[in-house]
């Protein structure tokens, strides 16, 4: 018979009714926990969109050109020097001045010269006289011989006297004539136009035809030439251009290429390629009538080969080379993602637009800034500016 008290029966069915409302509060507390949620995963710098910079792909006219160094130099340079020895009288000309050709500039003295010519003109006269006087015995032996009054060989010897001087006669004309000429070679004048340089000797020197540096130097500056190099793969092209008659036109810029000094044309092509620098040496030819060009400026040099009418364009430096060959990035605008675009290259003008002869379309656009994080399918961000 076993024994229970009714205490011991209540105490049961507490501790029951307790440990049912723990499980109960247990239960509603792992069912109406909320799990934490997730981490968003963060962008790093190699997810997040690539802001770029884009332009439009062009269709227009593609002006072909060369670009080099080139230097200014003159036509034309003399350095004026004395004919003749003596004393420099006067200086005529001003530094730095333009003369015209023939222009006087300095003088020798003359008196040494016209002494020189009187002496010759003195000789020449003399041996005149002396010709007339053969010559009219000459006639007079001419009639007694045909009177038969004289010998043969006295004939024979008037007629040798009178070519004799005859030849003396001769001489001195062209003795009269040289002095003449020293004379004239005391007048120093201009033997081009051009622009005077700075004074060498100045009045009262005593001057030589020997002297080398001379008295003055004059440069042409109208027209002016300027002298430049084209690489070795660039004459083919440069050589069909001047074959086919048309006149090439040549641009002279200064060191910045910010400021067009003149504009002229191709003059000349040398005969031969530098072997040692592998160019071709080039000369063109500018009128220069507001005297931007100096002789041994250096100049930027654009020489035009031809003009492309309707050519598909994009800055050259949008291009990419890669082991596929030549590509572009072309952003798609819908996805705002960037794609690679394999290209086919024309001609490159001198302001950096190269021609696409395949591969691209008018008014797609291509990435010009932004390249080195950009790959195949990355996302971009266009610049305010490109965007509008």
């Amino acid at each position: 018979m076993t024994d229970s008290s009714p205490l011991s029966a209540r105490h049961k069915r507490l501790i029951g009714v307790l440990a049912l409302l723990l499980v109960l509060v247990g239960i509603w507390y792992l069912l109406g926990r909320t799990p934490p949620s997730a981490p968003l995963p963060q962008r790093s710098a190699w997810n997040m969109p690539v802001p770029v910079r884009v332009v439009p792909v062009e269709r227009g006219s593609l002006d072909v050109q060369i670009k080099s160094i080139g230097t200014v130099t003159p036509l034309n340079t003399v350095t004026v020097r004395s004919r003749v020895d003596g004393v420099l009288n006067r200086v005529l000309f001003t530094e730095g001045s333009e003369v015209e050709q023939a222009t006087l500039l300095a003088e020798i003295d003359p008196l040494p010269y016209r002494a020189q010519l009187a002496q010759a003109e003195g000789q020449a006269q003399q041996n005149q006289a002396q010709l007339a006087n053969a010559q009219a015995d000459l006639e007079l032996y001419e009639g007694l011989y045909q009177q038969d009054s004289i010998a043969r060989q006295q004939l024979t010897s008037q007629r040798a006297l009178v070519e004799e001087l005859r030849g003396s006669l001769k001489a001195n004309a062209a003795q009269v004539e040289d002095a003449r000429l020293q004379l004239s070679w005391t007048r120093i004048e201009a033997p081009i136009a051009g622009k005077l340089g700075l004074r060498r000797v100045d009045a009262g020197n005593l001057v030589s035809s020997g002297d080398t540096e001379g008295l003055v130097s004059i440069t042409q500056m109208r027209p002016i030439a300027v002298e430049f190099t084209v690489p070795e793969p660039d004459v083919p092209a440069l050589r069909r251009a001047v074959a086919s008659g048309a006149e090439l036109a040549v641009q002279a810029l200064d060191r910045s290429e910010q400021q067009l000094l003149a504009g002229g044309r191709l003059h000349t092509l040398d005969n031969q390629i530098d072997i040692a620098t592998g160019t071709l040496r080039v000369k063109a030819l500018f009128e220069n009538e507001d005297d931007q060009l100096f002789p041994n400026q250096f100049v930027n040099v654009r020489l035009r080969l031809q003009t492309l009418p309707s050519v598909v364009t994009i800055p050259s430096d949008a291009v990419q080379f890669g082991s596929r060959g030549t590509y572009v990035y072309v952003i798609d605008p819908q996805e705002n993602k960037a794609f690679t675009r394999l290209v086919k290259l024309g001609a490159t003008a001198a302001d950096g637009q190269v021609a696409v002869t395949e591969g691209l379309q008018e008014r797609e656009l291509v990435v010009l800034e932004g390249l080195d994080r950009l790959r195949e399918g990355r996302e971009v961000v266009i610049s305010d500016e490109d965007a509008g």
